[in-house]
């Protein structure tokens, strides 16, 4: 009987060593899988490169992966905002490398990778500091600059239910980046709201497919917090 149903936090997240690319879905912390971000700092990985929109809230999810000083680089869009003062401080002290992509850039980047793209032409950033040393071309008479794929080795992302076969349906804005970046990465790991039984999800309402996602753990009380937010 297939079951990509795991235990526990540790279990979901065993085997994210040294050194790996992680995407981290959410939009600041709508989305943001709290209790895996929890997990991996639990788990002790060191000098990860993180994908995800911003830099991190407060000092809680992804900003706790930062205060760690687990984090060699970040690639994202939006690093500073009021509350995004870890990252800010661990930046201006040269302990941590950032490659800021513009949104829509990071979004096409991602989907490139899950679509098995080998780069794309984007007009975004075109003569800016962002476009230095990359190709460019006139295409029907507008100016583009060539982007590549980001990949990952793992991806953790919030959904709202799942099955045992790992498909997924999201909760609103808490959407957000993680449909795209489960199908990015090499494992993607599921924190679920609820996880409901085989075939009670409809399957027009299903945004991922199993097929993208090695992973899914409960966690209890997320459920009741999403509500609330």
């Amino acid at each position: 009987m297939i079951s990509k149903i795991v235990d526990s936090v540790a279990a979901a997240v065993e085997g994210m060593g040294d050194g790996a690319t992680v995407m981290i879905g959410g939009f600041g912390t709508a989305g943001m899988p709290a209790a895996l971000v929890d997990g991996l700092i639990a788990g002790g990985a060191r000098d990860l490169v993180v994908v995800n929109n911003n830099a991190g809230n407060g000092e809680t999810g992804l900003a706790a992966l930062l205060k760690a000083r687990r984090v060699r680089k970040i690639i994202c869009s939006f690093p500073r905002q009021a509350d995004s003062y870890v990252f800010d401080a661990l930046y201006r002290a040269g302990e941590i490398e950032l490659e800021l992509v513009p949104q829509g850039n990071l979004a096409c980047r991602i989907e490139a990778a899950g679509a098995g793209l080998g780069a794309i032409f984007t007009p975004t950033g075109y003569g800016t500091l962002l476009a230095e040393g990359k190709e460019t071309r006139i295409i029907d008479g507008r100016p583009y600059v060539l982007e590549m794929p980001i990949h990952a080795d793992f991806a953790l992302i919030k959904c709202h239910r799942a099955d045992r076969w790992g498909n997924l349906t999201y909760r609103k804005t808490a959407r957000n980046f993680g449909p795209i970046m489960a199908r990015a990465a090499r494992t993607t790991i599921a924190q679920a709201d609820r996880i409901v039984e085989l075939g009670e999800l409809d399957p027009e309402s299903i945004v991922t497919p199993g097929i993208f996602v090695k992973r899914v753990v409960h966690v209890a009380g997320a459920e009741s917090l999403a509500q609330a937010a």
